[in-house]
Formats: C-alpha cells, sequence, structure tokens
C-alpha cells in the first residue's frame, strides 16, 4: 500500500534536529526525500552519542535520517547549480535551515528556484524568521521558549525558570510547523497551480504555543506567575515525590478525578476545596507528606483501582518496555545496511490506510552510493559521474 504522502518529493538542505525532523516524518509517511549536505562538514548530530553497536552512526542520525537518500554535494561549487536545477524537475518541496541570506548566495533562495519551477514550495526554518530585526542573531531551542514568554512561568518559585529534557521549539514549534506548512502549501498548489514561500520562525510557534494564557493576557494585561495559575504548580495538578525517590504525577482537575484522588489518599476532608483549595500551600503540603509514604509503583497499583488522572514518571527505558508502548507499536525494528535492524521510536500518527514504512536508517557522509545513485536518474554518465567525484563535487 503507497504511503499517503507517495509522489511528494523533497529536497532537504537542513541540519541538526527542526528540519531532519520534519523531513523524516514526511519520509515515515511516504515521501520521497533527498538530503543534500556537505561532504567534508558533517551535522553535529552525527557525532551526538550514542553509536549502533559494531558501526559509527549516531543513534540519534540514523532516527533523523530514516527513509532519506543522502546526496553529497559542495553547494559553493557552481557546478552544484545545475544539479539543484535537474532535481526541481521532480523534486518540487525545497526545506532549509540556514540564516536568511545563505541559499541566496548559493544561487538556490526561493526566487532563484521558481523561476526555474514556478510551482516550488520552499520552506524555510529559523530561529526568529526571515523579517525583524532580529532575523540574523543565532539562538537555540531555549532561547526561542524564553523570548515567547512561557518560560517566565515554567518553573518553580525558589528556582526560577526551568529547562525542559525535549526542545519544545525545535521540534514542535520547527518541526511539525514546518510539516502543516508544507502540506497546506501542497494543497493549495493542487488547487490553484501556484507554489510558495514558507516562514517559519520557531520563536512565533512560540508563541502562539500560549494559547490559553497568552488570550488572557492580551485581553486582562496581566502576567501568570511561576506556581500561579491551574496547570503550573498553582493546583494540586503536579508531581509529587515518593518513598523511593520516584514521582507519580496527578492531573485530575475534574470534580470526579479529583473526588476519587482524595478517597484514595484517605482525605475525604479535602474534596469540598477540589483542585485548587484556597490554602493551596498547606494542602499541597499533607499531600506531598501522604504520598512520600509509599513507592511510586505501591502508588500506581493503588489507583489503578479508579479513575484519577495519577500516572507514573517513567524513565524512557520503563516506557520502552510498558505495556502502552508496546500496544501502540511506538517502538519499531528499521533495517540496517548490513542484514540486522535496530529499534528506533515509530511514527506516532496511526492510519487505517497507507500506514507509516521504516525503510532504512539515515546514511552516513562517507558514502556516495546515493549520490550517484540520483546523479544517474538525473543523466549523468558514469564517466561524468566519476570526473564529479574525482573533483570535489561531492565534497
Amino acid at each position: 500500500m503507497p504511503g499517503t504522502l507517495e509522489g511528494l518529493k523533497v529536497l532537504d538542505f537542513t541540519t541538526l534536529l527542526p528540519g531532519p525532523y520534519a523531513t523524516m516524518v514526511l519520509a515515515d509517511l511516504g515521501a520521497d526525500v533527498v538530503r543534500v549536505v556537505s561532504g567534508t562538514r558533517p551535522d553535529l548530530v552525527d557525532f551526538f552519542p550514542p553509536f549502533i553497536p559494531g558501526t559509527k552512526v549516531s543513534a540519534a542520525s540514523a532516527q533523523l535520517g530514516r527513509n532519506k537518500r543522502l546526496l553529497t554535494l559542495n553547494l559553493k561549487d557552481p557546478r552544484a547549480i545545475p544539479v539543484i536545477h535537474r532535481l526541481l524537475d521532480d523534486y518540487d518541496i525545497v526545506i532549509e535551515q540556514f540564516r536568511p541570506g545563505v541559499m541566496e548566495k548559493f544561487k538556490l533562495d526561493y526566487e532563484s528556484l521558481r523561476e526555474v519551477n514556478p510551482g516550488v514550495i520552499y520552506c524555510s526554518i529559523t530561529g526568529y524568521g526571515q523579517t525583524g530585526s532580529m532575523m540574523m542573531r543565532a539562538g537555540h531551542d531555549m532561547n526561542y521558549i524564553a523570548r515567547s514568554g512561557l518560560a517566565s512561568y515554567t518553573g518553580r518559585k525558589s528556582s526560577g525558570p526551568s529547562l525542559v529534557g525535549m526542545q519544545i521549539a525545535d521540534v514542535a514549534s520547527g518541526s511539525y510547523n514546518a510539516v502543516i506548512g508544507i502540506l497546506a502549501a501542497v494543497i493549495h498548489r493542487n488547487i490553484s497551480g501556484k507554489g510558495q514561500y514558507i516562514d517559519i520562525s520557531m520563536t512565533d510557534g512560540m508563541i502562539a504555543f500560549n494559547a490559553m494564557y497568552g488570550a488572557g493576557a492580551l485581553v486582562d494585561g496581566k502576567d501568570p506567575d511561576l506556581e500561579g495559575i491551574l496547570l503550573n504548580g498553582g493546583s494540586l495538578y503536579d508531581y509529587y515525590e515518593t518513598k523511593d525517590g520516584r514521582y507519580i504525577s496527578f492531573g485530575g482537575l475534574e470534580p470526579q478525578f479529583h473526588t476519587n484522588f482524595f478517597n484514595t489518599i484517605n482525605r475525604p476532608d479535602l474534596i469540598p476545596g477540589g483542585v485548587s483549595p484556597k490554602d493551596i500551600k498547606k494542602v499541597k503540603g499533607e499531600i506531598r507528606e501522604i504520598i512520600l509514604t509509599k513507592t511510586r509503583d505501591e502508588w500506581i497499583e493503588i489507583f489503578s483501582k479508579t479513575d484519577a488522572c495519577v500516572e507514573p514518571v517513567m524513565t524512557l527505558t520503563e516506557m520502552f518496555n510498558d505495556s502502552l508502548a508496546k500496544e501502540r507499536e511506538m517502538v519499531v525494528d528499521v533495517p540496517l545496511s548490513d542484514g540486522g535492524t535496530v529499534r528506533q521510536l515509530a511514527c506516532p500518527i496511526k492510519f487505517s490506510e497507507a500506514k507509516p514504512e521504516y525503510k532504512s536508517i539515515g546514511a552516513t557522509i562517507g558514502s556516495v552510493t546515493h549520490t550517484k545513485e540520483i546523479f544517474g536518474e538525473l543523466g549523468y554518465t558514469d564517466d561524468e559521474i566519476e570526473a564529479f567525484e574525482q573533483s570535489g563535487l561531492f565534497s
């Protein structure tokens, strides 16, 4: 069964996490993705441990490059331009992640490529967007979160804003907004016949994530405080340490759930105050003392008998071996070139038809197999390909 995105062909000029994650999603769903990289400047993710046993391939790089072919090309070499132009006949979706102006120097910016293919869809991912006073400023995930306002009410009063264990701005704001933007542009092109340019700012995306409290602040002008609102520690909705130094989560916002919670910990007297009692500090302190009397797993066993929105804080390895991850098929075996397999995270989108496929791990830069294959598909002869390789076009 063909993938849901079969027929879409993508040229990927991205590195690190946001762009590669976006094109991994597209490739999992059936798009044909060719990742264009330098043959002499490895992606930093390629050095990110651990490595697949018996190889020099980073586990992260192997996943982010999944289902893609790798084209090594020196974009500073003028001969790269006609190669990209030939590819653009079929690969009419482009995604890049350089700072504004870099692709223009290579003559591979949107305005240059739309002259070759007016229907091209061209997506750029940056930290602060293609316009404005900060467009050339360097940044990373935490910087975008910091400027979005979200960090100001995420954390504890005693310690201030807290870091997050995954790159929210990179993936949720950068990668997924790029996927949404590209697919929306494809639908628009199917209707109108026109391509277009997509400007993805990871900070824009983080600003938009202030969906509830941002809407309120725009109306009443009040900033939410750390541990001052319903979902950031200002209520009983929180994490609680257990006897063994582990944690459980309690998310029982609705009356039926926090009623079950209070009854389970033998504190029915707390029911009238609900999840946001007036004396929140005192009540939360009492609950913390109660939860500290048993281990995490003892509490989970107790709460398994009722609906109270209580779940364990799991480690990654616990989660991978948990029944939920197995039942939802969130871990898959992906083929290695030597005939073995490696476990990877699956695509989280479930389809009744045309399920995601996991054909291969990401290719390493040291290999030019895909490069020669792609050049052959473009009509270059074996002699021309050999000459290109010897003269440094693939470096």
